[in-house]
């Protein structure tokens, strides 16, 4: 079962050559949620194959370099005929916001748009994740996001099936699914003799604009991939504080401490180079699992089991 994300923006606060500002997609299971939308976000998801067939859109703040692309979005999203509806979240402010951005220029939006305000604590089901929402420290209203997968089914052993004389099929579907079933000779065979433990899912958390802090390290605990931004390198640690930023080590400090498998940092002043070498040195002498963002990087977050396999 595919999960990704592919960055579409790796910047901070304004575009240059090598990054465009903050966008990203993440992909599971043929679904596409997007996050943030800087200027140009529309350009960068035709370059790097993100769906244009997505129906959600989550902000982490509003401040422009996350924002800016929406306008344009929605105009490329109506001449391609779009009818579906387009679902936007973000934290509070959101309806004043994006209505704004929506109402940029003269052209009518074609198809519906809805949006949503959300707060730290909110939780969006779906069937098979949930989306978390977690407090972070920015000059900003502004939240995290975490995706975090269901517990999965246990795994079914088919030979063990066939010693028993179980028949292929329904019963099969039953037991998988933890119901006890009855063989036509009348024996009854619990989903315990063939299922195994639930395995977990996987979660990622994204940081969003932050300073390190409580709520992101709660969220971030034994995650798969955290997104963290780097704004800066640990030189120019007061500016970070100043303007509501992490540097590097502080995302490495936070992904070391809450035990996640992967670190990618994002987020990159224009004052460093595309390979931004003195970040990733940085981070990765607090965490080694560490690489950089740049535009158009795909990270697939496998299933713990499928790694160590």
């Amino acid at each position: 079962m595919s999960l990704s994300v592919t960055f579409l923006g790796t910047g901070a606060a304004v575009p240059s050559p090598e990054r465009n500002v903050s966008a990203l997609a993440l992909a599971r299971e043929g679904e596409t949620l997007l996050f943030d939308c800087g200027e140009g976000t529309q350009r960068q998801m035709m370059r790097y194959g993100a769906s244009f067939t997505f129906c959600e859109l989550f902000f982490t703040h509003f401040h422009s370099d996350h924002l800016l692309g929406l306008t344009g979005l929605v105009r490329t999203l109506g001449m391609q005929d779009r009818q579906e509806p387009l679902r936007l979240y973000g934290p509070k402010g959101a309806e004043r916001v994006l209505g704004q951005a929506l109402a940029v220029g003269i052209e009518r939006t074609k198809f519906p748009v809805e949006i949503t305000e959300l707060k730290p604590g909110d939780r969006l089901h779906r069937d098979a994740y949930d989306l978390v929402l977690f407090d972070t420290d920015h000059r900003a209203d502004s939240v995290g996001y975490a995706l975090v997968e269901h517990l999965r089914l246990g795994r079914f052993n088919p030979d063990r099936a066939r010693e028993l004389g179980i028949p292929e099929g329904p019963l099969w579907g039953k037991l998988h699914r933890g119901e006890p079933v009855t063989l036509p000779d009348g024996r009854r065979v619990t989903a315990g003799e063939l299922v195994g433990p639930t395995r977990p899912g996987r979660t990622i958390v994204l940081s969003g604009d932050t300073r390190p802090c409580d709520a992101l390290l709660h969220a971030a605990r034994g995650a798969d991939l955290l997104v963290h931004e780097a704004t800066f390198a640990a030189e120019e640690s007061d500016r970070a504080r100043e303007t509501g930023h992490s540097t590097a080590a502080e995302a490495a400090e936070i992904a070391r401490e809450a035990g996640v498998r992967q670190l990618v940092l994002t987020h990159i002043s224009a004052r460093y180079s595309r390979e931004a070498p003195e970040l990733l040195a940085e981070a990765q002498a607090v965490f080694p699992n560490t690489v950089i963002a740049r535009d158009g990087l795909t990270v697939e977050v496998p299933f713990r089991e499928a790694e160590e396999g």
